[in-house]
């Protein structure tokens, strides 16, 4: 067999792979990009649901989670945030009562070949303390 041939095969054996090469590569990509997503909306939803706690402030919580999770983009706006007291069912935080944040957020993609992803982070804790 001669040189030829052989540069030949190592092209269409590259042409075969490179595909599956750059997909893998923008998978894990896309992966990384959920993955921090999601641990920015657990995070805000902790500090949320602890300022809410504290202050029983809606709109002090709100900012904080946005505070909190700015490598989201598009960032979080206050429509994403909701608040629920588990014991009366409002959104106010009275001592000894338990209130839980949801943060709401749909991920789009980099690549646009899946998505947008919904995905929520949640966070709960006991009022006035």
């Amino acid at each position: 067999m001669s040189r030829a041939s052989e540069r030949g095969a190592v092209a269409v054996e590259f042409a075969i792979l490179a595909p599956v090469l750059v997909m893998l590569l923008l998978g894990i990509m896309e992966f990384s990009r959920a993955y921090n997503a999601q641990a920015s909306l657990s995070a805000a939803a902790r500090e949320s649901v602890r300022v809410m706690a504290i202050s029983n402030n809606a709109s002090t919580a709100k900012a904080a989670a946005m505070s909190t999770a700015v490598s989201l983009q598009p960032a979080l706006k206050d429509t994403n945030i909701t608040f629920k007291n588990l014991d009366t069912g409002t959104t106010s935080c009275a001592p000894g009562n338990r209130i839980t944040v949801t943060i709401s957020y749909n991920l789009s993609t980099m690549t646009g070949i899946a998505g947008p992803f919904p995905m929520k982070g949640k966070g709960a804790m006991l009022c006035g303390g």
